[in-house]
C-alpha cells in the first residue's frame, strides 16, 4: 500500500489506533481511549466517529490504489 497524500497516511495511522485500542479491548478488557476521554463522554464518541470514517476511506483507498498499481502495471508492457 503506497500512501499518496497525507489524508491517506492520516486515515490510516487512526484505523491502526483503532486497532489497536480494539487489541486492548479483546487482550485486556481495556479501552485506552474511554480511559483518556471517559467512558460515554462527547470527546470519546468523537474519537470512535473519526476512527469510524478513516475505515470507511480506508476501504476505499485500498480500493484505488488497487486500481492505480493495476493501471500502473498495464501502461508499463
Amino acid at each position: 500500500m503506497v500512501v499518496r497524500n497525507p489524508v491517506d497516511l492520516i486515515a490510516l495511522i487512526l484505523v491502526i489506533i483503532g486497532g489497536l485500542n480494539w487489541g486492548l479491548i479483546g487482550l485486556f478488557d481495556y479501552n485506552l481511549v474511554d480511559a483518556i476521554f471517559g467512558v460515554g463522554s462527547t470527546l470519546s464518541r468523537i474519537v470512535y466517529i473519526i476512527v469510524g470514517l478513516a475505515a470507511l476511506y480506508t476501504i476505499y483507498f485500498a480500493t484505488r490504489a488497487d486500481t492505480y498499481h493495476t493501471r500502473e502495471a498495464t501502461t508499463h508492457h
